[in-house]
């Protein structure tokens, strides 16, 4: 689980690989068409890819000559879930300093 998430909170870590994501997010697509709104190469986009597909995040699919990827939700949700185990204690530890703060002086 712990090289899990760390794949996906490192193929996150990146403004492309993140923006890649949020176009699959809307469906399948074509690798070209993935690259068309950067200005970075089209091998670089393929590096890009890589991380993702290593990190659980997309399914690649060749018809033809041409390449096609999908988003794979999964790793997101146990990213999610991750953080949603913490987010949930820190939110405990503000609350009871916010009481702690409102407190009045003589009541500490």
């Amino acid at each position: 689980m712990t090289q899990h998430l760390d794949r996906t909170f490192s193929a996150l870590a990146d403004p492309t690989r993140r923006a890649i994501l949020t176009r699959l997010a809307q469906g399948e697509t074509s690798v070209s068409d993935l690259a068309k709104p950067f200005s970075v190469s089209l091998p670089a986009i393929s590096r890009h890819l890589r991380v993702l597909e290593q990190a659980g995040l997309l399914e690649r699919r060749k018809r033809g000559r041409v390449h096609h990827c999908r988003l794979r939700s999964a790793p997101l949700r146990q990213a999610a879930s991750w953080i949603d185990r913490y987010s949930v204690f820190w939110e405990n530890q503000l609350d009871g300093l916010a009481a702690f703060l409102k407190a009045e002086p003589t009541d500490r």
